[in-house]
């Protein structure tokens, strides 16, 4: 099964350890159910760093592209909760990306995770594309790899949120690849062979990318909070 909607929004952090208990209370019991009672909003996955750091990843699959300006979710990031306030200064080197589902096939939540960050050559994007096209229709079908998805960071034409104002800004990546499996070795060796340096600069990539591994935390969809 593909990513559950044609949008999503990734984003990646840094949470330090004597916060992490409470963060991982608040965004389990409270954000993913704010979230998840968002209209478009079908799923939300957290993974934490495989190598034991400080990173989060999260994945929120969306209807699509729109929910990431409609009124409902600018309603919840101009005025976060008060738990919410508490812990948006702690999610340090906040990269956000809110993206188009390029293309995406298997599934999206697994123990392990891989998330590569990358940007093409400028006129280079159709040819990257299909080149990454042709690698997700085979991943998910490798041992111990279960999905493989692209996306595309684009901005939704809104004003800067609270939220964002709390946390100081955001960053973004610009393309990701989000590959989900059951083996993390297995990920690491698509890492250092299919998505290498090497092969994303032979597909068109424009800069050194960024691998990260994350093991799965928590994932829910909105059944999962109603009464």
């Amino acid at each position: 099964m593909a990513l559950q909607g044609k949008a999503a929004l990734a984003m990646w952090w840094d949470i330090s350890p004597d916060m992490l208990n409470e963060f991982q209370d608040w965004h389990s019991h409270e954000h993913f159910r704010e979230r998840l009672g968002i209209p478009g909003f079908h799923r939300a996955t957290r993974w934490r760093s495989a190598d034991g750091g400080e990173a989060i990843f999260v994945l929120y699959e969306l209807q699509d592209h729109a929910v990431l300006s409609s009124p409902a979710y600018l309603a919840r990031l101009n005025s976060p909760t008060p738990w919410s306030t508490k812990m948006a200064p702690h999610h340090r080197n906040m990269v956000r990306s809110q993206c188009h589902v390029l293309t995406s096939v298997g599934g999206s939540v697994a123990g392990s995770a891989l998330t590569v960050r990358f940007s093409p050559e400028t006129g280079q994007e159709a040819e990257m594309l299909g080149a990454l096209k042709k690698l997700v229709a085979v991943l998910p079908a490798q041992a111990g790899c279960t999905g493989a998805h692209v996306l595309r960071h684009e901005a939704p034409d809104i004003a800067q949120t609270t939220e964002q104002r709390i946390r100081g800004g955001d960053g973004f990546a610009d393309w990701i690849m989000v590959v989900t499996g059951y083996e993390e070795a297995n990920l690491r060796a698509i890492a250092e062979s299919e998505l290498s340096h090497k092969a994303l600069h032979r597909a068109g990539a424009a800069e050194v990318p960024r691998w990260d591994f994350f093991t799965l935390c928590h994932s829910a969809v909105p059944a999962d909070f109603r009464e």
